[in-house]
């Protein structure tokens, strides 16, 4: 009986004669060595609904396709089903067995981040899940991707800083063996930038673009972008007015009529100090001190 059969189709990437191919690989029972199958290659062209690309009928336990950059393109995801059936007798076949949808192509990992204005630095992965080829060049073949951020909602005639902070404006993926559909891969940190603004949670979109590429299966293909979310943290405040009253980052509230240079506020973790200049204001009534300089490093 063919219906019991378990096929278990999976996708794999590899480089056939220097070019980038998918090979459909599926169990063939020892117990059975008439079978054939039939191998049917589609990709996802809308939600849900799938594309046929490619057609075979074959004894082999696997089959290929091409990623040629016009049938299948990179950023499809891909599947194959398998069908087996005997020589003897083709009206009697299995049911049709499907892989899992493999996506060929680069991508971001993880595909979103959600970060807070903190400082801390957060890592984000670019991956290809397919060979980096480079027809006709043996050494060092690699694609560069131009890495850039574009803040959403953000008025872009109004001047300020940008939400996130990347490490690098670009990064290289060099060739490499592929294992458990990584084929090459790069990292870059993500750190949102502290603005000293209560503006609220905002969204900021990563892209990658390829930079000069000449061929058709590079060159056309853009990876989905991240989407970061900035988490808006309240920026503490001290101050130093009038006669000096200060008010510190927790709120304590005391006087300082001396007249002379003070340490205002040091950092423990960065270099960041603020240190302030009182001069005498309070003529012969009384001892006033106020501020008459300041300075930042």
């Amino acid at each position: 009986r063919l219906t019991t059969l378990s096929l278990q189709p999976v996708i794999t990437p590899e480089l056939v004669q220097g070019r980038v191919h998918l090979k459909c690989t599926y169990s063939h029972p020892p117990s059975k060595p008439n079978l054939q199958y039939v191998v049917l290659w589609s990709r996802l062209s809308s939600p849900g609904k799938r594309e046929q690309i490619h057609r075979e009928t074959t004894l082999e336990s696997f089959s290929y396709v091409e990623m040629d950059g016009t049938n299948l393109r990179l950023g499809d995801t891909v599947f194959c089903t398998v069908t087996a059936f005997t020589r003897d007798n083709p009206e009697q076949q299995s049911l049709p067995e499907d892989s899992k949808g493999f996506y060929a192509g680069i991508k971001f990992l993880p595909e979103s981040l959600q970060i807070a204005e903190d400082g801390k630095e957060h890592i984000l992965t670019v991956l290809s899940t397919v060979p980096i080829a480079c027809p006709g060049q043996d050494d060092s073949c690699k694609i560069t991707l131009q890495l850039s951020t574009e803040d959403l909602g953000k008025n872009s005639h109004l001047p300020g800083p940008p939400d996130i902070a990347l490490s690098a404006c670009q990064v290289d993926l060099l060739q490499a063996p592929c294992s458990e559909s990584c084929c090459a891969a790069a990292t870059v940190t993500v750190t949102a930038v502290t603005d000293f603004a209560q503006d609220g949670n905002r969204v900021t979109h990563v892209r990658a673009e390829p930079v000069g590429r000449k061929d058709l299966l590079w060159r056309a293909h853009t990876p989905k972008d991240v989407k970061v979310t900035v988490r808006d943290l309240p920026t503490g405040n001290c101050y130093s007015f009038t006669d000096p009253h200060i008010i510190t980052f927790d709120g304590w509230r005391y006087d300082n009529y001396k007249v002379g240079t003070f340490l205002l506020c040091q950092s423990v973790s960065r270099t960041f100090e603020v240190h302030v200049r009182q001069w005498d204001c309070g003529g012969h009534r009384s001892a006033t001190a106020c501020n008459c300089g300041v300075a930042a490093w």
